[in-house]
């Protein structure tokens, strides 16, 4: 074969080798054999160093070099491959290496910009996200569809009762209904944060309306796998959508009906949890648990969803006396990388071309607010938000980002929900 004649393959002259006259001992290792550098190697072509003709004769090799490509000392045949992160990079029959040119989600260079610039916030590398393309991202860690018209013309409710000047500079729903605010979830790289958003914060409502009598963690797969009207599972949903379901068909808990579709599959997972009503509004569940070690398939209900103002005010009104609520987020290619610190979009991508700079729609449980005081003096408020890409993400699982100036769009669709809750629900006396 003509395995042994590599682009890189300087052997002869590498060992100082040439013999003049016939001498087999004058050998090079060479990959997993041996060439020659004596003058009668040529008897059987394929045996001699790639470099015998040019470097102990002094002519051109008398047949093509067959190419290789090198890299970091080694040589690799023609096809050979390797990933650059999220390039796939191919030894061309040039001797070439040919990389493809895609975003990358993690990009270091993009990485040292934040974090060298003053921007508000660190950013860090994810060992989750290496290897993915920007478009990856987009298309499988986000999941929201944008609210229709006729969504965004919902009215808005206004929150009544409470009087000016009474908001705290600082706020955070797990300080004031401690062990009714769930942790931060993770959708994997299922596009269906519209789910995991609404699950989320069904979880901390019904508790909180419950006076922490029920605590229920949510199942998002409940709704990625039943509620298909519409709605696309692991390839995105609308937040009214899975409102509508909550508050019609209603949940179980992750732990009777726990999350399975991490990737993204072709096939949709089936739906294993019916539910009928009871009368009165309520439902019962018409099957067991998915999962067998659970028994308690409870239905847990919401009333409808309604929609905030998008006034700052508004939305920290609700959230101080009701609880966390919903917001929709256009994700860009730098919040991927957020570590810490109070976020707001920056331009770090725009000089490496359009295709460094994509968004889509994301939605995430809003929990608290609150100020830092910047050196310069200046105050800068925040919200604080829980995402679902886990815990390792961000501070927790948690980002803050800037509030009152409608960063990412994080204030124009702001919903709160009550969950279903009648008296014989509560713990009596």
């Amino acid at each position: 074969g003509h395995g042994v004649y590599d682009a890189g393959g300087s052997y002869c002259q590498r060992g100082d080798v040439c013999c003049h006259g016939r001498n087999d001992g004058c050998t090079v290792p060479y990959h997993d054999t041996l060439c020659y550098c004596d003058l009668f190697c040529n008897r059987t072509v394929s045996d001699c160093c790639p470099d015998f003709w040019e470097y102990c004769l002094g002519i051109p090799a008398p047949f093509p070099k067959a190419s290789g490509c090198a890299r970091a000392g080694r040589n690799y045949p023609t096809g050979a491959t390797y990933r650059e992160n999220c390039n796939l990079c191919t030894c061309s029959p040039g001797g070439q290496w040919q990389c493809e040119d895609h975003a990358c989600l993690m990009d270091g260079e993009l990485i040292d910009a934040v974090n060298r610039g003053n921007y508000g916030w660190r950013a860090a590398n994810y060992s989750q996200f290496w290897g993915m393309t920007l478009e990856d991202g987009i298309r499988y860690r986000l999941g929201t569809f944008r609210p229709s018209p006729t969504v965004m013309n919902m009215n808005e409710m206004h929150v009544r009762g409470l009087q000016p000047g009474v908001l705290p500079r600082h706020f955070d729903a797990a300080a004031k209904w401690p062990g009714m605010i769930h942790e931060p979830l993770d959708q994997g790289n299922c596009a269906g944060s519209w789910a995991f958003s609404t699950a989320a914060v069904a979880s901390d409502r019904i508790s909180i309306h419950s006076m922490g009598h029920m605590k229920p963690a949510l199942s998002p797969q409940n709704l990625l796998s039943c509620d298909t009207r519409n709605q696309r599972g692991c390839s995105g949903g609308r937040l009214d959508g899975a409102w509508w379901y909550l508050r019609r068909r209603g949940v179980v808990t992750d732990e009777c009906y726990p999350f399975t579709s991490q990737e993204s599959q072709p096939a949709a997972q089936p739906c294993m949890m019916h539910s009928r009503s009871t009368g009165r509004g309520k439902r019962q569940a018409t099957a067991r648990c998915p999962n067998p070690q659970t028994h308690a398939n409870e239905i847990y209900q919401s009333t409808p969803a309604y929609r905030l103002s998008s006034s700052e005010k508004e939305i920290m009104k609700e959230l101080l006396e009701n609880g966390p609520v919903q917001a929709i987020l256009e994700v860009h290619e730098d919040f991927f990388m957020y570590k810490s610190g109070i976020y707001r979009h920056t331009p770090v991508a725009e000089g490496k071309g359009p295709k460094h700079q994509r968004h889509g729609t994301h939605s995430v449980k809003i929990t608290g607010w609150g100020e830092e005081q910047l050196p310069d003096g200046q105050t800068q408020k925040y919200w604080t938000a829980a995402n679902s890409w886990g815990t390792a993400w961000g501070e927790g699982g948690y980002f803050r980002i800037a509030r009152g100036v409608n960063e990412c769009e994080v204030e124009t669709f702001v919903v709160g929900v009550w969950g279903r809750v009648s008296m014989e629900d509560m713990p009596h006396k």
